[in-house]
């Protein structure tokens, strides 16, 4: 059964190339993405990898986690990785899984049969500190993931968790926020004291709360 939002994040333990981890354990109490690709020594994978280890900074100031896996083993990752960093002009710098069991694939859903019966889907989950999934993606094996977004959406998740606000369509951090139905206007007089305007009754905006 595909996991769903708000489900717990299935624990595994698994061999890395930065070791062996727990995955909850690994999390701590932060956030994290766990991210999979349909096979090592493939073009699409190749610049996505190259991608995230260019950005893990933009990762590491939002406190998240950034973990990858393939069902190939770990002796074909360590191969790949030189690939990636020759070819992307980057360093790996976060763990990618060895699952050529297929054993966290299939606890997180990943091998769809319909697209491809031996590898797994792009598949994205975005976990929150209390380790419920908070955002899953699914991409076709032929599509590279935009990991502008992923940081537009950890951005959205982390203010939405800590104050009563939604964001709009294609927000993007500094933008004004939604203030969420379940404030009335005198609540939020208080709760958002640089105040807020009212196009509709059910759709209040204010200056992003953070900021």
């Amino acid at each position: 059964m595909a996991l769903r939002l708000g489900d717990e994040a299935p624990n595994f333990t698994a061999e890395t190339t930065e070791g062996t981890i727990n995955f909850h354990e690994w999390l701590g109490g932060g956030w994290g993405i766990l991210f999979s690709h349909p096979k090592d020594y493939t073009p699409v994978c190749t610049t996505e990898l190259g991608t995230v280890a260019k950005i893990t900074p933009e990762f590491k100031k939002r406190g998240v986690k950034v973990i990858a896996i393939s069902v190939d083993p770990l002796d074909s990752h360590k191969g790949w990785i030189n690939d990636i960093n020759e070819t992307q002009n980057t360093t790996m710098n976060y763990p990618i899984i060895a699952d050529p069991d297929k054993k966290v694939a299939t606890l997180y859903d990943m091998i769809h049969p319909n697209a491809l019966d031996n590898m797994t889907v792009r598949s994205v989950f975005i976990i929150g500190p209390d380790k419920k999934i908070k955002l899953t993606l699914t991409y076709p094996a032929s599509c590279g993931r935009n990991f502008d977004e992923l940081l537009r959406v950890i951005d959205s998740l982390q203010l939405t968790s800590k104050f009563k606000v939604a964001t709009p369509a294609n927000w993007k951090d500094g933008d004004d926020c939604i203030i969420t139905p379940a404030v009335n206007d005198a609540e939020a007089k208080t709760l958002f004291p640089k105040g807020f305007k009212i196009v509709k009754p059910y759709l209040r905006l204010t200056p992003q709360p953070n900021k």
